[in-house]
């Protein structure tokens, strides 16, 4: 038996996750967003003038169906398309219309088969990094780089009936928003100055979404690699 012990930062208690409730615009679409890190979900439960609460649940995921997206068998390409297909996203230049419409013909995963879902999480900043990826601003290389500032680390999405039932909640601790605010300000800030820098550096060989879409670069690729 394989148990995971997850937290969901929300301004509420939630004792009893439902499913078919939440945003259908998130990362991968409507589903209960959770960390395996306590102080992330602090953060991701304050706004700047409220308080919020990390909720603590375990989960046993023995017989679940969980697409991991960090797995080798994945690019970071897999989780643009996802994030073309499920987030709000402006498309304000004909490359980046060409460049989401590439990703969602090669790179876009069903979801439908699975039970949960393990990926990166795209909060303001980062959902930037791959916004200029898509519009040719900055190589493939330096998209991976700016995935890995901050830390974020990785999100757990319950995705289906059968998750939500192995879902049990336990406890709760208080996230004060003049404390996990600013950190959630502060991580993103870093991660943003770090992205500028790197920006700054030419990356003449680097691969391009230009390149992807001419050289008609598939998943198997090994320069995705």
């Amino acid at each position: 038996m394989s148990k995971l012990i997850l937290y969901h930062g929300s301004p509420e208690i939630i004792q009893k996750p439902v499913f078919g409730k939440g945003k259908s615009y998130n990362d991968y679409g409507q589903g209960f967003y959770c960390t395996e890190h306590l102080e992330l979900a602090k953060e991701w439960a304050c706004t700047e003038n409220t308080d919020g609460y990390a909720n603590k649940y375990e989960i046993d995921t023995d017989g679940l169906a969980i697409l991991n997206l960090s797995s080798d068998e994945y690019t970071i390409l897999h989780w643009l398309a996802l994030l073309m297909e499920y987030r709000k996203f402006r498309i304000s230049t004909p490359v980046m219309k060409r460049g989401a419409e590439w990703l969602r013909e090669n790179f876009l995963i069903d979801l439908t088969p699975y039970d949960a879902v393990i990926g990166y999480r795209a909060d303001d900043s980062y959902f930037s990094f791959a916004r200029a990826f898509v519009n040719n601003e900055i190589s493939l290389t330096q998209l991976s780089y700016a995935m890995r500032l901050g830390k974020l680390g990785e999100q757990f999405v319950l995705k289906s009936p059968a998750a939500f039932e192995r879902i049990q909640f336990m406890s709760y601790e208080m996230a004060d928003n003049t404390e996990f605010y600013a950190k959630r300000k502060a991580r993103d800030d870093e991660a943003r100055a770090a992205f500028n820098a790197e920006l700054e550096k030419d990356d003449l060989n680097g691969l391009y979404m230009r390149d992807i879409i001419r050289e008609e670069v598939k998943p198997n690729d090994p320069r995705l690699r």
